[in-house]
């Protein structure tokens, strides 16, 4: 046999192997998941009547909180679909909400605006949103932002979603809305691409509203890991912007809960970001926020930001003690993502680690069948 077969045959052999290695590892890694649970069509049809946390809420209203969506559906000249993110209006909403304030929905162009639904995304409390009237004919007309009287409100809440890169920053009127609102001495809330609301904000001197503002957003590197070309699409990269604004910018973990609050401003890094951001908002409103059971995302996020924080070990402790006593539930199908997003980046001991900690996770729920 010439060289060359040779060279060729441990060639198909070598390549044979790896695929079966690789198709192993596939089965082995998909078995770390849970399985379709057909039961979670369920809360598909919940009812805010139905949660405890969203009915037990102080009386009489601690005032009105102003959420704002974008009224753009399309990211630039692209044609990709685009709009509000509706978990992070559904979540903020809640928690204003369940914590005694009235909430009313404005946009730039007013009217009904174009929603980004992802239902893997979706927890109990965006169903009881979509399935809530009064939220629901909020949404269906939404105050033109023009038409907005500030003064009646004790906060702003920028809600993300890609449209508002295009909306957001030179909105006359939303400007205004922010100026008038820090003036006042209210709170300032934004979270993902919400904060691009905040770009060109000028105070009444003309200073910059961001001057050496502690803040953070959806980062550039989290855009660029999803949308390569976002520098062509988007007028800017939200971080790149904030800081060129005079703002100092904090950037979290990839993907994870990241909140920074410099007095009445606090800004959320991305939409697991936004319960956090929500519940910030109302203590600096002055108010504790209620208690809440926290999702299997939120557990989950909590595992990878100490994981991030304090290492490997310190990761598994957590895992543990989310299973003594009363279990608290974690997505696997997070942590999954996460180890995925790693090898994807070339972090292969980060990947190997956090599928480490997603076995670890997945070894608890094998003990208790």
């Amino acid at each position: 046999m010439s060289k060359a077969k040779k060279l060729l045959k441990w060639s198909l052999i070598a390549v044979t192997v790896s695929l079966i290695l690789l198709a192993g590892f596939g089965w082995w890694f998909m078995g770390l998941l849970p399985p379709s649970n057909p039961s979670a069509e369920n809360i598909k049809a919940v009812l805010p009547s139905s949660l405890v946390y969203l009915n037990e809420k102080p009386s009489p209203t601690r005032g009105k909180i102003l959420a704002v969506v974008t009224s753009t559906d399309s990211i630039g000249s692209s044609g990709k679909r685009t709009g509000y993110e509706l978990t992070e209006l559904a979540q903020g909403y809640s928690v204003f909400v369940a914590n005694g304030f009235e909430v009313d929905i404005a946009s730039p162009k007013g009217g009904e605006p174009p929603l980004v639904l992802d239902e893997e995304d979706m927890g109990v409390y965006d169903y009881a949103f979509l399935n809530d009237p009064i939220a629901q004919s909020k949404l269906k007309e939404t105050i033109l932002m023009d038409q907005v009287r500030i003064e009646d409100y004790e906060a702003i809440y920028l809600v993300g979603g890609k449209g508002a890169m295009f909306d957001f920053p030179d909105h006359p009127s939303m400007q205004l809305s922010i100026r008038a609102l820090h003036e006042r001495g209210k709170v300032i809330g934004a979270v993902c691409h919400g904060p691009a609301a905040l770009v060109n904000v000028k105070l009444a001197d003309g200073t910059p509203f961001l001057k050496d503002r502690k803040v953070c957003s959806f980062t550039n590197k989290e855009e660029l890991f999803l949308i390569q070309d976002a520098r062509e699409l988007f007028p800017f990269l939200l971080q790149d912007k904030l800081a060129e604004s005079g703002a100092s910018f904090s950037e979290g973990p990839m993907y994870l809960e990241n909140v920074v609050i410099d007095g009445t401003l606090v800004t959320g890094q991305n939409p697991w970001s936004t319960w956090t951001t929500a519940e910030a908002m109302v203590r600096q409103l002055g108010f504790e926020p209620k208690k809440r059971e926290k999702s299997a995302a939120e557990n989950t996020v909590s595992i990878l930001n100490a994981y991030e924080k304090d290492g490997y070990a310190k990761a598994k402790l957590l895992i543990e003690g989310m299973n003594q006593g009363e279990k608290q539930e974690i997505d696997r199908n997070l942590m999954a993502m996460h180890a995925l997003v790693a090898a994807m980046q070339w972090e292969i001991s980060r990947g190997v680690e956090l599928i480490g900690l997603l076995r670890y996770a997945a070894s608890f729920v094998e003990k208790s069948q």
